[in-house]
């Protein structure tokens, strides 16, 4: 997973570096309200272990030039507490729980353009947790709540049809179901924030 990380940070410097220049064709483009989306997060479904499966849809609507509302649809798995921040302990052995989390969530996401194409941004996500064992049984079901605040920069291509968005984010778990034992032990140990998540959403308008 600290390979996809380093990835994402690569082709997002990459870009910004190569494309802020066709900003300006944003202006003379016809605006599209609609647009359809996923993240480069799913190239981590590549990864030669600890593959997320991980799966997302974003279908949105530009209410105002300036204000953005959309629904996201994911579903992944991970083995590691999400509150665990980067250095020795994320993704150790001895952090890992005794089997997997499958979660399947609904976000509702704001977007507030502050300045040509920087952007702030919420995601608000119900999710849909399923635990399950070594043995590859599944154990019990839960619920969190999982939000996202990002902050990012929205760079309009080929007049407008398309967009990427390189971003970082913190991420929060302010509810959290109870937990099989073995999970929430590990779970507990950490923070309820994350700081310092990448994000590259890309999309298609219309």
């Amino acid at each position: 997973m600290q390979k996809a990380i380093s990835l994402f940070f690569i082709i997002s410097t990459f870009f910004s570096s190569t494309l802020i220049g066709q900003e300006t064709v944003s202006n003379k483009s016809s605006e599209r309200k609609y647009f359809i989306g996923s993240t480069l997060f799913m190239l981590g479904n590549f990864l030669p272990t600890n593959k997320p499966d991980f799966v997302q849809l974003n279908l949105g609507y530009r209410i105002t030039p300036k204000d953005v509302i959309s629904v996201e649809l994911k579903t992944w798995k991970y083995a590691w507490s999400l509150g665990i921040p980067y250095g020795p302990s994320f993704e150790a052995p001895e952090e890992k729980f005794p089997g997997y989390i499958r979660e399947i969530g609904l976000a509702l996401v704001y977007q507030r353009f502050l300045w040509k194409g920087l952007y702030a941004g919420i995601h608000i996500m119900n999710a849909y947790q399923f635990f399950v064992d070594e043995k590859g049984n599944q154990i019990e079901n839960g619920y969190q709540m999982f939000n996202t605040y990002r902050l990012g920069y929205h760079f309009k291509l080929f007049n407008n049809r398309f967009f990427i968005e390189p971003s970082i984010a913190v991420t929060h778990r302010p509810i959290q179901n109870k937990m099989p034992v073995g999970f929430e032990q590990l779970n507990n140990k950490w923070s309820k924030f994350f700081f310092g998540e990448p994000g590259f959403h890309f999309g298609f308008n219309f």
